[in-house]
């Protein structure tokens, strides 16, 4: 039995929430008590929070939704064009589906329980303990090239934004260019790592990061955020939350890829978390102050400075409350 067979096979015992004795473990596993011993440790420091009481065994400190591959296949709307890859714990989604030696077909994803060295955009580190969230990438390429992808970061949001609503959570809002907001805390974010050479199509890895509900203790993350628990205090399930995802992004992205970002700059700007509020505007070492005032034709930001409406891409360029 392989070392990650044993702690999903040891995880799926204890994803009830119930204490499971040492002893019995290993006699079902056909592994020692050492063996749990060590393979418990390993798991806590996944992230994971498991209580061990003498003559009791081995508790979560609550219940887990373990992603499973049959289950959020049966939770999509219609088979679309994808396939699904549920991994345990891996460096990164996006880096999982890099690393592929022959390029998948559109609607490709990859998803983790747990990433060792997820990554953010401006190549910022995401937080990713064992089960807390959604950690998912999807393969997109797109004919057009480069210029066919202006705003594609701003369009996933949008999908995240209307899978969220499927599921009843309100109040989702989008933060230019790549993060989703809940009561003015982040909850999401998007990383879009492309690959192409002129007069040729870009090949596009999309990350999503989302938080469920992110352990109490032993978390660093440089800026306020929060957790669809904390935000509403709602039981999501993760394969269901999985499944919309995915069935939201291919809807988007079949649009985009045909209609550009011109069917969504109205929406956006619905959802736009500083439309018409103080900004300041990083870029470099610079701060920029104005008015956020949505953003344009190709996903540009627009910022009133002094009664004059500028556009910024993306970039370097990040965005902050005055």
């Amino acid at each position: 039995m392989t070392f990650n067979l044993s702690r999903t096979l040891i995880l799926q015992r204890l994803a009830d929430g119930q204490f499971h004795s040492g002893e019995v473990l290993g006699q079902e596993l056909g592994l020692s008590r050492a063996a749990i011993s060590k393979h418990i440790k390993g798991l806590c420091e996944l992230g994971l929070d498991i209580f061990s009481v003498t003559g009791k065994g081995y508790r979560l400190a609550k219940p887990l939704t373990l992603l499973e591959h049959s289950k959020i296949s049966q939770m999509l709307p219609q088979m679309p064009q994808t396939q699904i890859n549920v991994q345990n714990v891996i460096d990164s989604t996006n880096q999982f589906i890099k690393d592929m030696k022959l390029a998948p077909s559109n609607g490709y994803v990859c998803l983790a329980e747990a990433q060792t060295a997820g990554r953010g955009r401006r190549g910022r580190t995401w937080v990713s303990p064992y089960g807390a969230s959604i950690y998912m990438s999807m393969y997109w390429s797109f004919p057009g090239g480069y210029q066919a992808i202006n705003g594609l970061s701003l369009v996933i949001g949008i999908a995240v934004v209307n899978a969220l609503q499927k599921l009843s959570v309100k109040g989702a809002m989008l933060k230019w260019p790549n993060d989703v907001y809940i009561q003015g805390k982040k909850l999401a974010g998007i990383l879009v790592e492309a690959e192409g050479q002129m007069g040729a199509a870009c090949n596009c890895i999309l990350g999503v990061g989302l938080n469920i509900d992110l352990p109490d203790n032993g978390i660093t993350i440089d800026q306020p955020w929060t957790d669809l628990k904390q935000a509403t205090g709602l039981q999501i399930n993760r394969n269901l939350l999985a499944a919309t995802l995915i069935d939201e992004l291919i809807k988007t992205l079949n649009t985009f890829e045909v209609e550009g970002l011109k069917p969504f700059v109205n929406q956006w700007t619905e959802l736009d978390y500083f439309y018409d509020k103080p900004v300041e505007l990083l870029i470099g070492k610079n701060v920029l102050l104005g008015k956020v005032k949505g953003i344009n034709h190709d996903g540009a930001l627009l910022l009133e400075r002094e009664g004059i409406i500028e556009s910024f891409h993306g970039g370097e360029i990040s965005v902050r409350p005055a």
